[in-house]
């Protein structure tokens, strides 16, 4: 992901993908792809904590398999759960068989209606198969906490440049970010209720998520 807030042809691409939520509605919705990791989860969760802020974290299967631990942190926070595949696997370089079944892999350990692909990036079938089972989560706005180029201080400008009603803001809750985020997300979260944005997690009232086969 290189873009901070993704084009309209980009869109296009996976239409019943969720990019977006209420425009008229001045709320936005926190994700946190990658983890949960020891080095940055218990952080991230007790931050949003002493925010009074809920979020959705989408997980990496074998991390939720090393570190049980943090996931049931997640939950018991009441933030919600989200599929990333087991290995952080990019759909172009796998075959939709082998792609659908690590994304099954992940949810037997997830147990989520909520899929959001690595890199933003599927092969059409593999779209096509998943949706029938999840709720495609993508986003409005990409922090590029995960950058070496960016600081904290670009990390807080793209939130500050791009957000707008109904961001899906995307952080990441991994050891590339982590220390950015110690400033940024802070930061982030008091200028977002400086402007009076809601915190929302995505509806649960959705189809339940089904082994793929």
């Amino acid at each position: 992901m290189i873009i901070e807030q993704p084009s309209k042809w980009l869109r296009w691409l996976y239409p019943s993908a969720i990019w977006r939520m209420n425009p008229e509605e001045k709320a936005v919705y926190l994700t946190f792809d990658d983890g949960p990791i020891p080095e940055a989860t218990p952080w991230i969760v007790d931050t949003l904590e002493q925010y009074g802020v809920k979020a959705t974290f989408f997980m990496v299967g074998d991390n939720v398999r090393k570190y049980p631990e943090l996931l049931e942190l997640i939950k018991s926070k009441g933030h919600r759960l989200g599929n990333h595949t087991y290995n952080h696997i990019g759909g172009f370089k796998w075959t939709s068989r082998d792609y659908l079944w690590n994304a099954n892999k992940a949810d037997k350990l997830i147990h989520t209606n909520l899929f959001r692909p690595p890199h933003g990036w599927m092969r059409t079938e593999q779209y096509i198969r998943l949706r029938r089972y999840y709720t495609i989560i993508m986003w409005d706005v990409v922090t590029r906490d995960y950058s070496c180029h960016l600081t904290a201080d670009d990390v807080f400008e793209n939130i500050k440049q791009y957000t707008r009603n109904g961001s899906i803001i995307t952080f990441h809750d991994s050891l590339k970010s982590i220390d950015k985020l110690k400033t940024a997300l802070p930061r982030s979260i008091e200028w977002l209720k400086e402007q009076g944005y809601e915190f929302k997690i995505f509806d649960e009232n959705q189809q339940r998520s089904r082994h793929l086969k």
